[in-house]
Formats: C-alpha cells, sequence, structure tokens
C-alpha cells in the first residue's frame, strides 16, 4: 500500500489538502482541497472575490494558512522549498514588468532568476520571445505596448525558465480578442510541451476552451468539480429553443408529440404562435426542432444555443439567472 501511496503522489502535480485562509474574520479560503495531475490543465472559476488569487498564493506559500496541508510534485511546499520554486512559473494577474527594461531585457531578468548560464539563458529568452510572438517588438519598453502585447510580455517573463509547473491568474483580463485568442492558444501549447497549468478566471467561454477539469469557487469553497460536461449535466436547464410559427393555425398536440420524442429534447411547448423547446446540454439539433415542430421553408435564423454558464445555476450560488435563449424563426 505504501508504494501505491507513493505512486499517486507521484503523479500529482499539486495536492491541497483543506486548506484554510482567515484575514481576521473573514473567511476567504474555506477548507479547499484540491488534485491536480501532472500534465492536466486545470481552471479555478469563480466571481472575484471567491478565493481563486488567495488559493494561489498559499500554493507557492507568498501567503502564510491558518490550517491545511499543500505538497507539489509529491513534495510538501515550504517557504523554503526553492528546487520546488525553481520548477513553478507565475504570471500574476497584475502586470508585473520592468518600465525601464525593455522587452528582451524583461525576460531575461526573470530568466536569470533560475538560471545562471548565460548561453543557456539567451537560448531559453530567444524562445519565450518567440513563443508569445513579440520578436519584432523586442527593443521596445513596456510603455510602447498596447496591452495585449504587455500581457504576452507578461506571460514571457513567467515561462522562460521552462517550468513545469505554471500558475496564469486571469491572464485576459481587458485584452482584446484577437491577443486573448493568442495568449490561449499559446497556454495550449505550454500544455502540449508537458507543463502542468492551473488557470484562473471568471470567463466561462475561457475554461471551457482550454481546461481538462474545472473547478468553480465560491466564498472561498469548492462549489462543483468535474469537466465542463459533467458541470453542464449537473445544471437543471440546457439549452432552449425558440420557434416562430408563421402558420396562423395552432400547432397540434401531435407536431408536439414528435418533438418531445426527438433525442435530446426534454420539453415542448405551444404558447402565443411560439414553440418553446427545451434540451439537454449540448443535445439541441435546431433543423430537426425546425422540422419536428411543422415548418415547411421559411427563413431559418438559429441563434445563441449554448448552454447557461454553470457558474450562475449550480448549488450554492445565489445569484441564478435565466437560461440564455436562442431563436429560430419559420
Amino acid at each position: 500500500m505504501d508504494g501505491e501511496d507513493e505512486n499517486h503522489e507521484a503523479s500529482l502535480a499539486v495536492e491541497v489538502d483543506s486548506l484554510v485562509k482567515r484575514y481576521g474574520e473573514l473567511v476567504a479560503v474555506d477548507g479547499l482541497s484540491l488534485t491536480i495531475p501532472r500534465g492536466q490543465v486545470l481552471g479555478l472559476l469563480g466571481p472575484n472575490g471567491s478565493g481563486k488569487t488567495t488559493t494561489i498564493s498559499c500554493i507557492l506559500q507568498l501567503l502564510t494558512y491558518d490550517k491545511g496541508s499543500i505538497r507539489v510534485f509529491g513534495e510538501p511546499m515550504t517557504p523554503t522549498s526553492y528546487g520546488l520554486k525553481r520548477r513553478i512559473g507565475v504570471v500574476p494577474q497584475d502586470v508585473a514588468v520592468f518600465d525601464e527594461l525593455t522587452v528582451a531585457e524583461n525576460v531575461n531578468a526573470f530568466c536569470a532568476l533560475y538560471v545562471r548560464d548565460r548561453a543557456e539563458r539567451r537560448r531559453l529568452v530567444a524562445e519565450a520571445i518567440a513563443f508569445v510572438g513579440l520578436e519584432k517588438f523586442v527593443r521596445f519598453k513596456p510603455k510602447k505596448l498596447s496591452g495585449g502585447l504587455l500581457r504576452r510580455l507578461n506571460i514571457a517573463c513567467g515561462i522562460a525558465h521552462g517550468p513545469d509547473l505554471i500558475f496564469l491568474d486571469e491572464p485576459t483580463v481587458a485584452v482584446d480578442p484577437q491577443s486573448r485568442g493568442a495568449i490561449l492558444e499559446g497556454i495550449k501549447r505550454l500544455n502540449e510541451r508537458g507543463a502542468t497549468v492551473i488557470y484562473t478566471s471568471h470567463y466561462m467561454e475561457e475554461v471551457e476552451q482550454l481546461c481538462d477539469r474545472i473547478v468553480i469557487m465560491d466564498r472561498g469553497r469548492q462549489v462543483a468539480s468535474g469537466t465542463s460536461d459533467e458541470l453542464k449535466a449537473m445544471i437543471g436547464t440546457g439549452e432552449r429553443i425558440r420557434v416562430e410559427v408563421v402558420d396562423p393555425a395552432p400547432l397540434g398536440e401531435e407536431a408536439l408529440e414528435g418533438l418531445r420524442r426527438l433525442e435530446h429534447v426534454r420539453t415542448a411547448a405551444y404558447l402565443d404562435g411560439e414553440v418553446l423547446i427545451e434540451c439537454s446540454p449540448r443535445g439541441s439539433q435546431p433543423h430537426r426542432c425546425h422540422e419536428g415542430a411543422g415548418c415547411r421553408g421559411g427563413d431559418l435564423r438559429p441563434g445563441d444555443l449554448r448552454a447557461p454558464d454553470p457558474q450562475r445555476r449550480l448549488p450554492g450560488d445565489h445569484r441564478a439567472g435565466p437560461a440564455r435563449r436562442g431563436g429560430l424563426r419559420c
């Protein structure tokens, strides 16, 4: 059994057990437990103030905590675990670079904290700059970079030394869609190279795109955990489709029964010239619903058919809102 336990610990990048962090009477992290296998991309999702950044700071030993234990790569993580810290890269939420240094000088300065050999460091710095697509800006100082390019520099500084474990704390805040897409693609490539990634965000679409597993936090606690599909299965409502029927004749019960028999359709009802169809998550088939409603020809315009944000509808979250609705006109 001891050998099995050792193998299990060796397969984990991070293990957090019953973590508690208080600021006076405020409980910022309340008994949180996490296990993150090596090579996984874990998304920490939650609203501002849910405890995501505090959890990361505790794992990195940047904050002391009141209770619990933390292990990284099978070893206890302490403030003096310098060997472990060399294997970790951190990209903070707030951009942390030197304004007086150029892009290349910034990346070199951070890489030098871990790598002493100059030739090796030059190679790593060049790779990091190329990785984030800043080759044309190596002589620029941060003040001359756009918000998206500045975020890319922030990432390059955190990954230049080739870490095995990378923490990214909301790295796409306030960047344009093109830069956000480049950042997300870069994170995928880091994982493909073998890095374990912990990614915090309050954007469901980002963690859904990136992460193997998602942990939703609220008020310092874990509200839910699983893959994107598993979380959506916990939600009471999946997609909702609205079909506007142009024919003035009311839709008959036979047509509604045909809709209800379609795979993934939960309910179908006719009200005031519209058919309201509720489907299981990712189970909607707009054209089949269109045909099942008895619509022949007409204008079919699919709208937003995605499932609602699980963060809004899971137990423990009291900010629940209505599901998004898609629209079909026939």
